[in-house]
């Protein structure tokens, strides 16, 4: 029975990754919840799955549910109540899946406690992956990916050794403006960004889709995972889904996995493994499927894919800002402040003005998210 806690338990991968709890409940128990302020969700998720606290990093929502539960059960509240959550004794395995930057403290602090990770939260290996990686192997702990594409990798790479491994292919879908010329794309709306064509995402990691940033971010996320080289680590379009991910060997051989565009495929093998459990949730039909198309990703519509490439390769403290930057301007643009296009030209900015630290701290990357952050807020609002 592997002891799990959720870190993001009313978002879109941990609502998910109850569900493959739910069909596996002689392998995977919950034994704590954790999420920002969705107080209602919560007390169903409580009373569903019965974990041994819950926490609400909104110190007013935690209050409020804990009126509500009484005695039923412990609601913690700020960042020590997501700490805690991710360093509870009696779990072994932590999904991170807290959206963005927030994730990176209570991932690593569950690092440091000696607990497996199954990773959803990609920017906390964008902003510190040297401080992660290093981490995990000094204690030992696994790091299972979440996303889609690195399950893919991280699977197709038990057809060989990392010596002869070729390249690493990650595969995109495109998002809702495949094949958008710039000027189309200068028009797109909120509504037709959220409208994502093959996935169910929340908000935010579905507006990176549409500008590509995501895909940007999960080339840094690959060359930590699997410590490979940017250099060969390629980008590809496969609209269709269906092909997660590839990995090219040096014999000439590609291998790939496939599989529905579902979630709940990749959490459950992050959760199960090294075993496989019985798929509750559908299986490819390779006839329905019908064509698998593929082609390359056009960087001059979708500059923020490069220029997060370019961040990578550069290191020190470049990818945190890209990711501090993204997430402001992505925010931003959710709330209306700014135009879908303004995105990737905000981020050139940031960049270009971005002083880089090496080799970072973990105190020098949080002063560089802050004020990254603040920078952000700075040159939209001069727009």
């Amino acid at each position: 029975m592997k002891e799990i806690t959720i870190l993001g338990s009313t978002g879109s991968i941990g609502t998910q990754a109850l569900e493959v709890i739910a069909t596996n409940p002689d392998t995977l128990h919950v034994r704590v919840l954790a999420a920002r302020h969705n107080a209602e969700l919560m007390a169903q998720q409580i009373r569903r799955f019965q974990p041994d606290f819950a926490v609400l990093t909104d110190k007013e929502a935690a209050h409020k549910l804990q009126q509500q539960l009484g005695t039923a059960c412990d609601i913690l509240s700020g960042e020590e109540g997501l700490i805690a959550a991710a360093t509870y004794g009696p779990v072994d395995t932590v999904l991170g899946a807290i959206i963005g930057y927030a994730g990176l403290q209570p991932v690593l602090a569950a690092i440091q406690a000696g607990k497996d990770i199954a990773l959803a939260n990609k920017e906390t290996l964008v902003a510190a992956g040297h401080l992660i990686m290093e981490a995990a192997t000094d204690k030992g702990v696994h790091i299972l990916p979440v996303d889609s594409e690195h399950s893919a990798i991280f699977q197709s790479l038990r057809g060989g050794s990392h010596s002869e491994v070729s390249k690493l292919i990650l595969t995109a879908s495109g998002g809702p403006f495949r094949g958008y010329t710039k000027e189309q794309l200068r028009h797109v709306t909120r509504e037709q960004c959220l409208k994502h064509p093959n996935w169910n995402m929340g908000p935010k990691v579905t507006i990176d889709s549409a500008t590509l940033a995501n895909k940007g971010l999960e080339v840094m996320e690959a060359h930590w995972l699997f410590d490979m080289p940017y250099e060969q680590i390629e980008v590809v379009i496969h609209p269709q889904s269906i092909v997660h991910s590839l990995v090219a060997f040096c014999d000439g051989a590609v291998i790939a996995q496939l599989g529905l565009p579902d979630m709940r495929l990749p959490i459950q093998y992050a959760l199960s493994w090294p075993q496989r459990y019985h798929c509750s949730f559908g299986q490819l039909d390779l006839v329905q499927a019908r064509a698998l198309t593929f082609e390359a990703p056009d960087t001059e519509a979708f500059p923020a894919l490069k220029l997060a490439i370019d961040c990578g390769k550069a290191g020190g403290t470049y990818p945190c800002a890209f990711n501090a930057g993204n997430e402001a301007c992505v925010q931003a643009f959710l709330q209306g402040i700014i135009g879908y296009s303004d995105i990737p030209v905000l981020l050139a900015r940031i960049i270009e003005e971005h002083q880089s630290i090496s080799s970072p701290s973990l105190d020098e990357i949080m002063t560089t998210d802050r004020d990254v952050r603040k920078r952000a807020s700075q040159l939209w609002k001069a727009l």
